[in-house]
């Protein structure tokens, strides 16, 4: 069976640092968003690491906030670095997305 977890880890920094680029959310939130565009088998136990990561790299900070359903929520937001970081995966991905399409739509000649 094909071992996804690398390959989604990847993927999911660079979906996390464009969401967070939009505007500070927090867990759940990011995790609703990627479930949205079709990111179904995302769970907590996924999001939270790669979120302690990216702010680990300083890509991401954090601040605790009230929240008007319950409990301070912990808010993410994007660094000067993780901007730099984002145009960067953004560029590599398109070039790796095209290629890999050509490639994977090859038929045998």
């Amino acid at each position: 069976m094909f071992d996804k977890s690398q390959l989604m880890r990847g993927t999911l920094e660079g979906c996390i640092l464009k969401i967070t680029s939009l505007k500070a959310t927090y867990g759940y939130e990011i995790m609703e968003n990627l479930r949205s565009f079709g990111f179904d088998e995302i769970k907590e136990g996924t999001i939270y690491p790669l979120l302690i990561r990216l702010e680990n790299k300083s890509y991401i900070t954090s601040e605790f906030r009230s929240s008007p359903l319950g409990p301070n929520r912990k808010y993410y937001s994007i660094t000067s670095e993780g901007v730099h970081y984002l145009h960067d995966f953004e560029k590599y991905w398109g070039r790796v997305s095209i290629s890999v399409n050509k490639i994977l739509n090859w038929e045998a000649m």
